[in-house]
């Protein structure tokens, strides 16, 4: 097994955009979530996570500034039942208005595809977590090699996740100009410590510069009841 340090996986470029991890406590109680996002203008830098309803949306931190609020606002994470969504834009509502009508997560992310903001043409990441039935999904939609004439739309199943492991993915595999997409599976790492552990060690890994906010939830897999945290640069 390859399984890495979180920490050294999220430290290893000073650019990962925004990511998403998944998996399993180290004591196999809980689901693990954590959905991250990163910015080097100051229209991405201008945002904070707040709490909306059970899920939670992007938010302006200052709204004088906020210049284009497509592809930076929208809502990372919603509940629907016993599932939660989790992603990097709005296809966190295309995956939920098809599961609404009894569709699958990778029938609404097949109408979907990579975000039209070249030359990055960033990658559209998304997971869904199921504990009741102890099992997580995630995904990437991206182009092919940069050229938008063609989409390229990857799943990746965990059914009953290892205590203590996870699945990382992200948008960008390093800081560049374009923005070269994230390439290969998602990083297998290793979960450890309460979700106040497991946020200090996410946020504190990742880029001082760049970094702009946090979210993490722990469910527990037994009462469904949910631990979140919410961590943002921008003073609340």
């Amino acid at each position: 097994m390859n399984i890495r340090n979180l920490s050294d996986e999220l430290s290893a470029t000073t650019y990962p955009g925004r990511g998403i991890i998944l998996g399993k406590s180290g004591d196999g109680k809980s689901m693990v979530i954590a959905y991250f996002i990163m910015g080097r203008s100051e229209n991405s830098r201008n945002r904070v996570f707040v709490e909306d309803g059970a899920g939670i949306k992007t938010k302006a931190f200052d709204e004088s500034k906020m210049v284009d609020p497509s592809l930076i606002i929208y809502a990372p994470v919603r509940v629907l039942g016993n599932a939660t969504v989790v992603t990097n834009g709005d296809q966190t509502d295309t995956i939920v208005e098809y599961m609404e009508q009894g569709k699958s997560f990778e029938d609404a992310l097949r109408t979907r595809t990579f975000e039209p903001d070249g030359p990055n043409f960033t990658p559209r990441i998304s997971g869904l977590v199921e504990p009741r039935h102890d099992r997580y999904r995630l995904s990437i939609l991206k182009s092919a090699d940069g050229d938008p004439a063609s989409s390229r739309r990857y799943f990746y199943e965990y059914d009953t996740p290892l205590a203590g492991q996870g699945h990382f993915i992200h948008t960008y595999q390093a800081d560049g100009n374009p923005l070269p997409s994230f390439e290969g599976e998602p990083a297998e790492v290793r979960l450890e410590g309460d979700i106040d552990a497991f946020t200090a060690a996410v946020w504190n890994s990742l880029d001082s510069e760049n970094k702009v906010s946090l979210f993490t939830r722990y469910i527990d897999r037994e009462t469904g009841e949910t631990q979140t945290r919410i961590v943002n640069k921008n003073p609340n």
